[in-house]
């Protein structure tokens, strides 16, 4: 006997679909929730632990939440003035990057491809960087006044912001209880098969969100001191780029020691601080594939890197950034859900039916 009928079946859809079309209209307001969500999935393990060790629920909660905010506000407080240092400076140089390129780089280009025609003129952009990058400061700040003058678009802002800490709390402290409720609620036919799914989709996606976020950070603060050992000026903003970007393999790595190299050629204009440069990343290579993803992430993830830039982009353009937060767990069910049907696929008679002798 089938564990749904037909109509149970179309029901099932009918509802996804609506949930579907429900979150779609519910976006503006949901982002809070979302990123509480998240941050208190991130932080489910650490409150378990602690409740292994004989403490209350609530007070694993607190130690794991002053914990996790902490690390958040003495990221920003840090953070922040350094990037903002980082860019003033990265603005800049951009005229010398853009003088380095045009009479340098492109006349080597055209030299070796033997192409011929005119050289780019890029002296007009840098006369304009060169003139007005002071001014970036001045146009954050009146960005700032105008938000700071549209008294709802701040009220929302300070709104969500107030909401994510709070959710955040709730949703850490009654977790495993929730958890247990929606369980309980399964139709008992489907309970073991739904279960096991959630556990492996539990698996991938705690794996990638966890582990992986691990890596990123990890590479970024290894890329940002290998640069910064070198004296390379802007090498917060490259490291932590190309850390960030490492959860695609191979494209943090490529853009990180490009701009590096490029960098270091226009800021040093010898082959030594290029070659330290590549000694940066291969050794960032290294502590990745052999230390940080085996250690941290093991290899349980499933995820394929062109899966995770379509979902981010999809759920982007779906629903905006709340869609960006949502597109890894959907894509982690989804990659389950697959796997799942491909195992049922295989096992079918269709599959194992062979081709009828005329």
């Amino acid at each position: 006997m089938p564990l749904l009928t037909d109509s149970q079946k179309w029901l099932a859809v009918l509802g996804i679909a609506g949930l579907g079309l429900l979150l779609y209209l519910l976006a503006p307001v949901l982002t809070p929730f979302m990123v509480g969500a998240l941050l208190a999935y991130v932080a489910d393990p650490l409150a378990d632990r602690l409740e292994a060790l004989k403490l209350s629920r609530t007070f694993s909660t607190v130690i794991v939440f002053i914990g996790l905010f902490g690390m958040l506000v003495l990221l920003v407080v840090l953070g922040i003035p350094l990037l903002g240092h980082q860019l003033e400076i990265l603005i800049g140089k951009l005229p010398s990057y853009i003088d380095w390129l045009q009479h340098t780089a492109l006349p080597w280009l055209q030299e070796k491809s033997q192409m011929t025609g005119q050289t780019l003129d890029l002296e007009t952009l840098k006369k304009l960087i060169a003139e007005h990058w002071q001014t970036a400061g001045g146009v954050a700040a009146g960005m700032a006044a105008a938000i700071t003058r549209s008294g709802f678009t701040l009220l929302g802002w300070l709104v969500n912001l107030a909401l994510i800490p709070v959710v955040t709390f709730y949703l850490l402290r009654d977790w495993d209880v929730l958890t247990a409720r929606i369980r309980e609620m399964l139709p008992r036919a489907v309970e073991p098969t739904v279960a096991r799914l959630a556990g492996e989709c539990d698996e991938v996606l705690g794996a990638f969100l966890r582990g992986q976020l691990m890596v990123m950070l990890a590479l970024g603060a290894v890329y940002s001191t290998g640069l910064w050992l070198i004296g390379l000026d802007v090498a917060l903003i490259i490291g932590m780029a190309a850390g960030l970007l490492s959860f695609v393999p191979y494209l943090g790595f490529a853009i990180g020691l490009l701009a590096a190299g490029i960098a270091a050629i226009v800021q040093y204009q010898d082959v030594m601080h290029v070659l330290m440069v590549l000694a940066v990343f291969g050794v960032g290579q290294i502590l990745e594939g052999m230390v940080l993803t085996p250690w941290l992430v093991g290899d349980r993830i499933g995820l394929h890197p062109v899966a995770v830039i379509f979902a981010v982009m999809a759920g982007g353009q779906l629903f905006g950034f709340f869609g960006i937060l949502l597109a890894l767990p959907v894509a982690a069910v989804v990659m389950v859900l697959l796997r799942h049907a491909h195992e049922r696929y295989l096992r079918s008679r269709i599959y194992a039916a062979k081709e009828s002798e005329e």
